[in-house]
């Protein structure tokens, strides 16, 4: 890359991938459903055992190659360099990720538009109607919030590392924790606050299972942006000096901090209004807190408009984060101009997402092996490439690349025995574990269909 982050820059640019839908409904869902603060203490277990272990694995590879994620493994691997390369194709999941992702975000956008016009649905059955209404028969509106998306997330990427990307971060990531402090604030003068505040703080170790123990690993693995050399592609402008653990483990905490404060918001409303949290699906952003956005009249919908402007930065940060990897594989490789690298990239994105549209209209729903074109997307990404990069990234740095170098590298943040603690880690515990969520995963797949 022709230009680097800065220290501040590179934090933020990582949290803005790591930060983003999943926290306002992936993350209070989860939590909902599997025992309340239980569920959190295992997912903070987790994404130190396992997601900062690959992580620091990634962006190893990243920092010491200085390239995209297909010529880092080429350059690093002493042997079967052309097989190797193959693992940084892993990238091709954020490009898959990002088309149905944009067309997530361009809901939120017009969600954000009703809001501020004050036209919500003012009941949870017709907002459940509403919601399936521009899912299932809205082409217009899904194709032009699509289409803005789309052309502000290129934008962005087209700017490069510290004009784009960075620039992007530094005022987005602190504008979505001030609109969260916000909906806090208010959300603290309301009953249900100090119900979601034992519901989140007080653990009911009871609901805790291996079925919710998985879950809680496979978030605390997706939320980290890993095995999509996402990491990877950062990590290559990541600034000499900098303590890449620390910067670890700011980039985690602004993460679970993200999913808390979200969560504080969102539960505050549904207990406030008397809902079960068990019974809020991966939709209540759109359907119950729509709802109850309304309910509040003026207040709501200034609130509901922060909340939902808020989602589309947090979503923003997130896609520009899955472009970066693919264009910076074709400008280095095939000396593409910046621009022409995007056209390649968001002609191919465009079209995917477009059919993620079309698959999940009523007039022209199409099903591949029981699935729409916008689950495939999302199944095929998050439940196979992901956690299968995961592994490959794990091996790869554990067996593949000296130790010695690993030793150089992490000498001046990480020696002795924490060092030694993580390598042991990179080598067996996490790629076992993440293991088992793949398996897990595919054999759900394989009974469901």
């Amino acid at each position: 890359m022709s230009s680097k982050f800065s220290k501040i820059g590179f934090i933020l640019a990582v949290a803005g991938s790591a930060v983003g839908l999943g926290n306002a409904w992936k993350f209070p869902t989860l939590v909902g459903q599997s025992g309340g603060s239980a569920f959190i203490l295992l997912y903070i277990i987790l994404t130190l055992g396992v997601g900062f272990v690959i992580f620091l694995a990634e962006l190893s590879i990243g920092k010491i190659s200085e390239k995209d994620p297909v010529n880092a493994y080429k350059k690093l691997a002493p042997k079967y360099k052309k097989a190797w390369s193959f693992v940084g194709f892993t990238m091709i999941g954020s490009i898959l990720i990002v088309s149905f992702y944009a067309l997530v975000i361009g809901w939120v956008v017009k969600y954000a538009y009703l809001s501020v016009i004050g036209q919500l649905p003012n009941s949870l059955e017709l907002s459940k109607i509403e919601f399936e209404n521009l899912t299932a028969h809205d082409f217009l509106s899904q194709f032009v919030c699509f289409t803005l998306v789309f052309f502000v997330i290129f934008y962005i990427v087209s700017k490069g590392i510290k004009n784009g990307i960075e620039r992007l971060n530094v005022w987005m990531m602190p504008s979505l924790f001030i609109l969260l402090i916000l909906m806090l604030i208010y959300a603290m003068s309301k009953d249900g606050f100090v119900l979601a505040l034992k519901f989140l703080f007080i653990p009911d170790f009871h609901k805790i299972n291996i079925s919710n123990t998985l879950e809680a690993l496979g978030l605390a693995f997706f939320s980290l942006s890993l095995g999509v050399g996402t990491i990877i592609t950062y990590s290559a402008s990541l600034p000499d000096r900098t303590n890449f653990i620390t910067s670890t483990l700011n980039i985690i905490f602004i993460n679970l901090l993200a999913g808390l404060l979200m969560g504080l918001v969102v539960f505050t409303f549904i207990f406030e209004f008397g809902y079960d949290p068990n019974q809020q699906g991966p939709g209540f952003v759109f359907v119950s807190l729509a709802t109850l956005f309304e309910k509040l009249g003026l207040v709501g919908h200034i609130f509901g408009a922060a909340f939902f402007i808020s989602l589309v930065f947090a979503g923003i940060t997130s896609a520009v984060s899955m472009i970066e990897p693919s264009a910076f594989y074709l400008i280095n490789t095939f000396k593409m101009s910046r621009k022409k690298a995007l056209v390649l990239i968001g002609i191919f994105v465009y079209i995917l997402g477009i059919l993620c549209i079309l698959s999940s209209l009523d007039t022209t729903q199409f099903k591949i092996l029981g699935m729409s074109f916008f689950e495939l997307l999302d199944s095929f990404s998050s439940k196979i490439i992901m956690p299968l990069g995961g592994i490959l990234i794990a091996i790869f740095v554990g067996f593949v690349i000296k130790r010695e170098t690993l030793e150089i590298l992490f000498k001046p943040y990480m020696r002795g025995i924490f060092f030694k603690i993580w390598y042991i880690f990179v080598r067996f515990i996490s790629p076992l574990a993440v293991f088992v969520v793949l398996i897990t995963k595919l054999i759900g797949f394989y009974i469901k269909f």
